[in-house]
Parts: structure tokens; sequence; C-alpha cells
């Protein structure tokens, strides 16, 4: 058994990688600030099914507070590992307001990594974003790429935390594992990605936007094998980047149409103009994950995707008013 500190515990892929470790027998520390970046019913679902397992305990903390998040290190025994799935995610979002994304994506990283290096823990995993390659990236896109010419600030706030994991590990010998994730599906999902959007919108008989032509096309994988990749990632690794995720490209289209087969209605959609922050494709080449990790994704998009729909229609009374900018 070992003890972890998981950042982000009521967020979408840090609630799944908490139950994979409290299924394990592992203890985990929860820490999430229930920022209302989004409906904070979806983190409250989440969080309640967290708490109603042994081995977890939760504090509410902004990881940004260096002096708060200080105190969770003091409180605790010393962490055999942090996993910071803690982030303000979202390409759009970050343009409208990047310094909420500095605060928390790259402050937030190095008050982790500080407080690693004050108490002792000496594996460290940060969740980085495939949004780090910027355009014309090569399809798929290995770890090799370029990733200095980001296009957001959510990318740049990133990259700006991935570098000052190399120093701490440099200068203090942390082992670091950091995760470019590429784009992550499920239930219970972020209701600002495209994939709960759509759901709910074609559920409810909702107008569809759909920015640009919908040819567009996204590497998904589902958010189990995000969860299990993630762990597999605590063994010692030294420093590596390597991406998780993106192993089953789409276009939009075609994910809408296995919407509409899974939900039984037609979407109604509107086409937009394509976002200059956004990206024509994106899929992910996994081999390192494959070698170094032994990682294989276990759930095709069509599972997948019944799944997500089947949550959402259990859960329809509540997800259904959910807030999808």
């Amino acid at each position: 058994m070992a003890r972890y500190l998981v950042t982000g515990a009521a967020g979408f892929i840090g609630a799944r990688v908490s139950d994979f470790l409290l299924a394990d027998g592992h203890e985990v520390t929860g820490v999430d600030d229930l920022n209302n970046y989004y409906d904070v019913r979806l983190k409250d679902w989440r969080l309640k099914r967290l708490q109603a397992q042994p081995g977890f305990t939760f504090y509410r903390q902004d990881i940004a507070d260096f002096a708060g998040l200080e105190n969770v290190f003091k409180k605790n025994a010393a962490f055999d590992g942090i996993i910071n799935l803690a982030a303000r995610a979202g390409v759009r979002a970050s343009v409208e307001n990047p310094w909420i994304f500095v605060n928390t994506n790259t402050t937030g990283t190095l008050n982790l990594l500080e407080c690693c290096h004050r108490y002792g823990a000496r594996k460290f995993i940060l969740a980085s974003t495939s949004s780090i390659y910027g355009d014309g990236a090569p399809l798929p896109t290995p770890e090799t790429a370029d990733s200095s010419h980001p296009l957001q600030p959510y990318a740049a706030s990133k990259k700006a935390a991935e570098v000052l994991c190399h120093s701490y590990h440099y200068l203090h010998g942390i082992d670091v594992t950091v995760f470019r994730y590429f784009t992550v599906y499920g239930p219970a999902g972020r209701p600002d990605m495209v994939m709960f959007r759509f759901a709910q919108w074609i559920s409810e008989g909702r107008p569809v936007h759909l920015n640009g032509s919908g040819e567009q096309s996204r590497g998904f994988t589902y958010v189990d094998d995000i969860a299990r990749g993630t762990i597999l990632g605590l063994k010692p690794l030294g420093y590596e980047i390597i991406n998780l995720g993106g192993h089953e490209t789409i276009t939009i289209n075609e994910m809408i149409t296995m919407l509409e087969r899974f939900i039984g209605k037609k979407a109604g959609v509107q086409n937009h103009p394509f976002p200059k922050a956004d990206m024509m494709a994106n899929w992910a080449d996994v081999s390192k994950a494959r070698q170094m990790l032994g990682w294989e994704p276990q759930v095709n998009l069509a599972t997948g995707i019944q799944n997500l729909v089947n949550w959402y229609l259990t859960e329809r009374e509540w997800a259904s008013q959910i807030e999808t900018p």
C-alpha cells in the first residue's frame, strides 16, 4: 500500500485515477478547490463517490495558494507520489482570461514541486496537453515534435509547467513523468468538451453548435484507459514526457453520427466559424507509452460512447441542466 496525493481529485480524470488507486488498496489524499469553471454539480457527483470509499481524505484547497497547500503536506506523512491533475483547461477560455490559467497550471505546479522537495515526495506526475504541439504537427504526433510554439495561453501555461518539472528533476532529483493527454472522453466528463456537449444537445433536442465544417479530427481515448496509463507512470522513470490518449481518430462529423445512433435522435447542426485558437487535427503517437509503460487502450470508441450516453441518460434529470458553453 502506498500514499498518494491527487490534485484535481473531483475532476474528470482525477476522480477516475483516485478510484483506481483506492481499488488497489492505496490511500489517496484528494485536493480540489471545487471552482466554478464548470457546473460544480459534476464535481460534487464525483467527489461524493470518492468520499464513500475507505482510504480517501479530501481537502478543499487551491494549489495556487502555497501556504494553504503546504499545510496539506504538513498535516500528512510523506506521500509516495504526487499526481497533479488540477488544471484550468480549455483552449478558448484561456484566451479570455489567461491569468487564471497561469496561476493554476504554472504557479500551482511550482507550488507542488516545491512541496515535493521540502517534504520528501520523490515521484511527481504532471498532466499536460496535446495542445502544446501547436499547429502543423506530424500525424500521429510523437513526443519529439516541436512544442515551443503554443497557440494559446492554456498550452503555454502547460509548457511552462513542464519546464519547471525538469528544473526540479535536475536540481532535486525528483522523478517526473509528464503526460501529454490527447482528447479524453467518458461518463461525467467536462461539459465544455465536445463529447459531453453534443450528447446533451442531441438528447435534449437543442441546436448542436459546430465550429467549422466538422471535418476537423480528434484522437479520442476513454477516461478509464487514461487513468490506468497515468497510474502506470508512477514507476521510476527519471524525467520523461509521454503522450497518452488519442489512439482512435475520427472527424467531428463522424462522432456526431455515432452519438445520433446511440441516442436515437438526429442532431440539428448549426455551423459557426472555425476558431483561430483551435487545431484542425490531433492524433497521438503512443508507441512510447506502449514501450515504457506497457500501456494498451482497452475501450474502443463504440463502447466508450455508448457508456457516456448511458451515463447521461441515467443522470439526465440533473445532467440536462448543466451549462454547456
